[in-house]
């Protein structure tokens, strides 16, 4: 039998600007982000840990019960300019090109294509890591990874919501990415 890696992604849980449907900062979770760890899915046994730099990332994670490792290639996308403001307040010709051409970020922050990127380079990493894995992160990095398993087109990443506070399971063996259902 051939060893696995077993990489579990959780989204952090909710935070104000997720509630209000703002772009990130880095803020705390809460209170109905704190009331969703505390029913969040059991993650049985886990060998090592991560966790986006971003106050909800580290704060899920230990709410989880989780020594988790900051990994900065776990962070959010980096949404520049928009940083705290509502969708309605960007131009909508600004926000349609960064939502239909993954290579632009009118917003002076990362592209989707960037990010994939950056997260193909952090799951590159962990393939050799053996064993029950756990990130917690933000639903954009879940969303890259889920690309990266599929080797699906970047203009498709729009079209995967992820909940807070949700798992995604994704399977290394051999040489290729596989996503489970749970």
């Amino acid at each position: 039998m051939s060893e696995v890696v077993r990489l579990s992604l959780v989204s952090h849980a909710m935070t104000d600007a997720v509630a209000a449907g703002r772009f990130p900062i880095d803020e705390p979770l809460n209170s109905v982000g704190h009331r969703q760890v505390d029913a969040a899915i059991e993650l049985g046994p886990v060998d090592r840990a991560y966790c986006g730099p971003e106050k909800r990332a580290r704060q899920t994670a230990e709410l989880l019960g989780l020594r988790a490792e900051v990994e900065p290639l776990l962070a959010d996308l980096d949404c520049g300019l928009w940083r705290g403001d509502v969708l309605s307040g960007v131009r909508p010709a600004d926000l349609a090109i960064w939502l239909t051409d993954p290579t632009k970020a009118p917003h002076g922050g990362e592209s989707v294509v960037e990010l994939i990127a950056r997260v193909r380079r952090w799951m590159d990493a962990v393939t050799d890591k053996r064993g029950r894995l756990v990130a917690v992160t933000h639903p954009a990095v879940v969303r890259a990874a889920v690309l990266i398993a599929l080797d699906a087109p970047p203009k498709s990443f729009w079209r995967i919501d992820i909940a807070p506070v949700s798992r995604t399971v994704l399977h290394f063996r051999g040489h290729a990415w596989t996503l489970r259902s749970n």
